[in-house]
């Protein structure tokens, strides 16, 4: 990523935060958990109160990185894929049948966080 991408302004608080760069959406979530809930509440709280978006039509590919510390418990992928998309649908996209690409990885990281990036086909 560039410093020019770097330096874009991010939308949000500690727990959530999000930005826009043309037709790609970056989102940063700072808690990884089990409960996937969890992240579809704290998306759409987000939205609710962050960054307002119209959904929009179309195709679309989406990149999660699951950020973990090695000694973090294990967590099923598709769990967290699941939640990311119904937290995300209806407010980037109408529904999540739009995604034509998923692309979900498990990191190491000194720290855990979601990083989301949705992008227009």
């Amino acid at each position: 990523m560039s410093s020019e991408i770097d330096d874009l302004k991010w939308l949000g608080g500690a727990n959530v935060r999000g930005r826009t760069i043309g037709d790609v959406w970056q989102f940063e979530i700072n808690e990884v958990t089990s409960q996937a809930r969890v992240y579809k509440q704290a998306l759409h709280e987000f939205f609710r109160t962050q960054m307002p978006l119209r959904p929009k039509w179309g195709e679309f590919e989406v990149d999660i990185q699951i950020h973990l510390n090695p000694n973090f418990p294990q967590i099923d992928v598709d769990n967290v894929a699941k939640a990311v998309l119904d937290g995300i649908k209806s407010h980037v996209f109408v529904d999540d049948s739009q995604i034509m690409r998923l692309l979900v990885e498990k990191l190491p990281s000194e720290s855990e966080k979601l990083f989301i990036e949705v992008r227009k086909r």
